[in-house]
């Protein structure tokens, strides 16, 4: 079903809950799809390999596989097929860990560095741009509204 239509699964007569949960997900699917198209015409890039690329960036000294999977929420073959592909292109490389040296880091490179600034920035103002409809001040009373649901979902997770 395409974004736009996850909003027409639900109707009047359905708790306002599921409205909003789907309203926020149809958000999220056209934002997502805006960010993969310009992802891909401005960089020949996909999603996931930018998402792994700026949980490199966020640790420098480098992640393990496992660890690059858990914070990605995917399996660790779709990490392993990204990394071997950036491997390839010079963006990452793998070095032994110096806790296990049976085990490796995954870490951006110079390079790799160097490309993720560029698509970052540009990221940002796809995001700036994607939200500007909303004033300042309604993106601040979204961003606590949401902060709260999501407390609210981390403590039933915890129970």
């Amino acid at each position: 079903m395409a974004p736009v239509d996850m909003e027409a699964r639900a109707h009047a007569g359905h708790p306002e809950e599921l409205r909003l949960w789907l309203r926020m997900l149809t958000c999220t699917q056209l934002i997502e799809r805006d960010l993969r198209s310009h992802l891909r015409e401005q960089f020949e890039t996909t999603l996931p390999r930018f998402d792994l690329m700026a949980q490199l960036e966020r640790k420098p000294e480098g992640l393990r596989m496992s660890e690059l999977s858990r914070r990605m929420m995917v399996t660790g073959g779709n990490v392993t097929g990204v990394t071997d592909q950036l491997e390839k292109e010079g963006l990452v490389e793998r070095v032994t860990d110096e806790d296990d040296r049976r085990a490796f880091r995954v870490q951006l490179t110079a390079k790799g560095r160097q490309e993720f600034h560029a698509m970052a920035q540009a990221h940002e103002e796809w995001v700036v741009a994607a939200l500007g409809g909303l004033a300042p001040e309604e993106i601040r009373t979204l961003h606590q509204l949401l902060g709260k649901v999501k407390r609210h979902y981390l403590e039933l997770e915890t129970t």
